[in-house]
């Protein structure tokens, strides 16, 4: 197992940046988690940084997370939501489920950027019923100590438990810690793998410097440990590794590639359903 992950940057256009972690050929997945993008930062100047048009995901959920910004959430079960920092939007695919991403202009911030992650569902729940849940700040778990911020965004770790839904043992939290805190150290049991990703800042673990755009990996059973070497933003993700290999085909997953094919096809057929005011969607790739 490598010991850690680079993202690779692309340009979805317009100079809007991603790092793309997961999937990676290094590692497919760091426990029940399949992608991973860091977005941004962009300046905000119009309020249009991010268009991402409609378009359809099957067998999975996504977990949208910003560190500055607002992104309106629209799809198909007429869920039309703001998102800003210190919130999340988790969205169940299931069988089926459109939607769209668009930045919007608030004063307020002066930056674009955020974190995106999918996680495959179950073999025996890729198919349930679509859903979404948003979340304030005041309704994510927080644990403070000298130093050191952790939410806990989704799953079960450290004494929290998130009041997301999840289909399978994960966790999923948002960490803030000070140059000069006391080293970190967690254990993870021996059904869990985990990674710890840098969006800003550096942090050192296991005698190693990681920079932004890094991930860290840690093995089921070992500890997460790890020091600030510059006051920092991380993210923490893991649990148990579905045992299934998962087929990923654009926005598409699934234990099954005939699945992915009858999902391709309705696309193409315009057979999944709408979403409210966007007109426009995004194309099957070739």
């Amino acid at each position: 197992m490598a010991n850690s992950l680079i993202g690779h940057s692309k340009n979805l256009g317009d100079n809007f940046i991603i790092r793309r972690v997961l999937p990676a050929m290094e590692k497919r997945s760091v426990g029940p988690f399949v992608f991973f993008d860091h977005f941004g930062p962009v300046p905000v100047v119009t309020g249009e940084e991010l268009v991402v048009r409609a378009h359809p995901h099957i067998g999975l959920a996504t977990i949208t997370f910003l560190y500055d910004g607002v992104i309106t959430h629209r799809d198909s079960l007429k869920v039309e939501m703001d998102i800003r920092p210190h919130e999340t939007n988790w969205m169940v695919a299931g069988s089926g489920i459109v939607h769209s991403e668009r930045s919007k202009f608030d004063p307020k911030y002066e930056i674009l950027e955020g974190i995106q992650t999918w996680i495959a569902l179950p073999k025996d729940k890729e198919e349930i019923e679509p859903s979404f849940e948003h979340f304030s700040e005041q309704e994510i778990p927080v644990l403070t100590k000298e130093g050191l911020v952790f939410r806990l965004l989704g799953g079960s770790l450290l004494g929290l438990k998130s009041p997301a839904t999840v289909h399978s043992p994960l966790f999923y939290a948002d960490i803030e810690i000070k140059q000069g805190s006391d080293v970190v150290d967690w254990v993870l049991s021996d059904k869990e793998e985990a990674g710890l990703y840098v969006s800003r800042g550096a942090i050192e673990s296991n005698g190693e410097s990681y920079t932004v755009g890094s991930m860290v990996l840690f093995e089921k059973g070992t500890s997460v440990s790890f020091k600030a070497k510059q006051n920092s933003r991380l993210i923490l993700l893991g649990g148990e590794p579905l045992t299934e290999k998962r087929h990923i085909f654009w926005n598409f997953v699934s234990t099954s590639q005939e699945t992915i094919e009858r999902a391709k096809e309705r696309w193409a057929k315009d057979e999944f359903p709408k979403v409210p005011k966007e007109t426009d969607r995004i194309p099957l790739p070739t």
